[in-house]
């Protein structure tokens, strides 16, 4: 065992403080890794603060972990000292179930270690994250990073990148196809990178005009306001593919009939209630309304592949560790461009 510097909420209503923790030795099939960087994803805010439900203290948040190898196992094939690698949402699953052996263990039906607040495939020991010095996680779960990008942004890829990148690639983003993103945050901003990357004509969806020269540095090809009731009239049956990147209630009906004959509008944003959805915007043109989680290992590597060929980060604004609580609120009020990410040398 190892003992390790990190930040922990020791409660749903107590703010994030310095915690010491203790990381397994490395075994056989284990990498050690040193943290570098660690984005803020919003679901840590919702976790530490036991929105969700299901919480358990200490808990150290963060699954967005860029760092250096320092150790590997004697079985270890994949990794050596001094590789630059990344750590996402999960840190084992079952490996056996259907889902696993196709490689969507994101989709694991026995059992997801998550990252953190979560527990091992014993069941017992518990996991945490990333703000924090070090981390040991099995090599078939450590993905490889490439040096030609600026660490601080990739982090965020391991969360925000794959959130979007899974359901793009699944529905068919490309030439010829009309992509819509409602919400330009964390995970909006990398849906219109990449769909843009792709080669789909992509639009933003947003509530606020003030967005439209942001949206289209990103790589957005058009805008559109849905507080105008007639320019959101002008976009029903256009698009393809919505990815929905809000993680607030808002009314979907409206989104669903911009979707033209067999279009999809995919949720990748959590919202914390259920929606309220109509039928009939559905069974006009035969659309559906989807879901997506992360991706699996295999595809959280095609997609930092990906990103690397075309250059494609997030936008950051990285933080010492100390002002996680203050970017945790900022975060709240969409005070950011587009995603936090913590220098563990602040540690």
């Amino acid at each position: 065992m190892t003992e390790t510097k990190a930040y922990a909420a020791q409660s749903p209503t107590t703010p994030l403080a310095p915690f010491r923790l203790e990381r397994r030795a490395v075994g056989p099939h284990d990498v050690q890794i040193e943290i570098l960087y660690c984005g803020v994803c919003h679901s840590d805010v919702h976790q530490a603060r036991d929105e969700w439900g299901g919480s358990t203290f200490p808990m150290v948040p963060g699954h967005e972990i860029v760092g250096r190898v320092t150790e590997v196992g004697a079985e270890v094939r994949k990794f050596q000292t001094g590789d630059l690698v990344g750590v996402g949402c999960m840190v084992d699953t079952c490996r056996t179930c259907h889902n696993c052996q196709d490689g969507l263990e994101q989709y694991c039906e026995t059992h997801i270690s998550f990252t953190y607040n979560s527990t091992l495939q014993d069941r017992t020991t518990r996991t945490h994250g990333g703000y924090s010095q070090q981390i040991v996680v099995d090599e078939n779960y450590v993905l490889r990073v490439s040096d030609r990008l600026p660490l601080a942004g990739v982090a965020p890829l391991l969360c925000a990148g794959i959130t979007t990148y899974s359901p793009l690639k699944h529905w068919g983003a490309g030439p010829g196809k009309r992509v819509g993103v409602v919400g330009l945050g964390g995970l909006g901003h990398m849906a219109v990178k990449l769909g843009a990357a792709m080669g789909a004509e992509v639009t933003v969806l947003s509530t606020s005009p003030a967005k439209e020269a942001d949206a289209r540095a990103l790589g957005a090809h058009r805008f559109v306001v849905t507080r105008d009731a007639a320019a959101l009239k002008q976009e029903r049956n256009y698009f393809d593919l919505i990815i929905n990147t809000v993680g607030s209630n808002i009314d979907l009906n409206p989104y669903l009939t911009l979707l033209r004959l067999d279009g999809t509008m995919v949720m990748v944003g959590l919202p914390p209630t259920p929606p309220q959805v109509g039928i009939f915007p559905l069974v006009g043109q035969r659309r559906s309304l989807a879901g997506s989680h992360i991706g699996g290992i295999a595809e959280t590597q095609e997609m930092l592949d990906f990103c690397a060929e075309h250059g494609i980060v997030s936008d950051v604004e990285v933080i010492p560790m100390s002002s996680i609580n203050e970017a945790y609120e900022r975060m709240l009020r969409s005070d950011v461009k587009y995603r936090f990410v913590i220098d563990l040398a602040t540690l």
